[in-house]
């Protein structure tokens, strides 16, 4: 027999297609790393396309973890599977590796200063708690099975 699920408000249904969107631009970003990323990088200087070449084999593997498990994530939200909190969870940690690694295994801080590398990947981990809480919210409510 299968469990019943409640209707979802039509405000969380906006927030979720925001959320995939979100999740979207990451995967963009992603790509974008992976693809050109070097290129990207040596328009930037010497010292970017050094700190580029230098970045480890697994950090681009990270990367796409953190991205593409919260894609998924936007996707189970939206196809009302529990399975969003999981993938939301994966993806915070791709995140905190990622750049926890940015900041305590390279100089990027001390070349580039705190106030043009923090602001944006501290927004990046808050988009991925607030994604996880609102996948708790949702299961709490029935709005996924």
């Amino acid at each position: 027999m299968k469990s019943a699920i409640s209707k979802r408000p039509v405000w969380f249904v906006v927030v979720a297609i925001i959320l995939l969107l979100w999740a979207v631009a990451g995967v963009g970003s992603f790509m974008a790393h992976v693809v050109v990323g070097e290129k990207m990088a040596a328009e930037q200087g010497a010292w970017d396309i050094e700190y580029y070449r230098a970045l480890p084999a697994w950090f681009a593997w990270d990367y796409g973890l953190a991205t593409l498990t919260a894609l998924a994530g936007a996707i189970a939200l939206l196809m009302r599977s529990r399975q969003a909190m999981m993938l939301y969870v994966l993806s915070l940690v791709g995140v905190v590796i990622q750049f926890g690694y940015v900041f305590v295994g390279t100089d990027l801080l001390a070349h580039k200063g705190a106030a043009a590398t923090v602001p944006f990947p501290m927004f990046i981990a808050l988009m991925a708690g607030v994604q996880i809480v609102l996948a708790r919210f949702a299961a709490k409510r029935g709005w996924v099975e």
